[in-house]
């Protein structure tokens, strides 16, 4: 893994993941869906899943580059319900597509600031970068304190810069661009909505 944030090469889009609470929305959704659909669900494929929060962030067809920014407690490892999921092996890795390159670094929290702290440190470093144009946030959104400091820490985004918050239902005063974090897991995890509709 990399040893410091700080080393990236920030490219033109950048995905930036609270990994332990996609780890944990992709657990829920396992086991409501496995009850829902009476199957096993397999892992979320994790270069499917970066594609679609890609395409909800507004990435189309083309030679781009985005760098994905996975940040995990200390005593985590591994995203347990993602294919592949371990953090060392996923770090430094790349892979290409219709979508253009994408580079995955995974990051720990550090000693001295929790993983909500450096979200947002994280968070505010991304928008100093000048050839960052597009930035993809999936926080914890679920916590109102997390949520809010990630708030105020856009209050300083660069008005040039196209944002998008992925979380699980709409936010309430938010100012930019919004998806719902559940569908790009499900494709992930290879449920559509054919087969949910036929259960339901």
């Amino acid at each position: 893994m990399n040893n410091s944030i700080q080393d990236i090469r920030w490219s033109e889009n950048v995905i930036l993941v609270d990994a332990d609470y996609v780890d944990k929305v992709a657990f829920n959704l396992i086991v409501n869906f496995e009850r829902m659909l009476g199957r096993r669900i397999p892992q979320a494929d994790i270069a499917r899943w970066i594609d679609c929060i890609a395409l909800d962030g507004g990435i189309r067809e083309g030679e781009h580059e985005t760098q994905v920014v996975l940040l995990h407690k200390a005593n985590k490892s591994q995203m347990e319900n993602f294919n592949p999921g371990k953090y060392e092996e996923l770090s430094g890795k790349a892979f290409k597509d219709h979508l253009g390159e994408f580079l995955i670094n995974a990051y720990q929290e550090e000693d001295i600031v929790d993983s909500e702290q450096q979200f947002c440190d994280t968070l505010q470093l991304v928008n100093s970068q000048k050839d960052v144009n597009r930035i993809i946030l999936i926080p914890n959104s679920e916590q109102e304190y997390i949520y809010n400091k990630v708030r105020a820490t856009l209050k300083q985004v660069d008005d040039e810069k196209h944002i998008t918050l992925l979380a699980m239902q709409p936010m309430a005063n938010w100012n930019f661009r919004q998806e719902i974090l559940g569908y790009s897991l499900l494709a992930a995890l290879g449920i559509s909505s054919e087969e949910i509709n036929s259960k339901s």
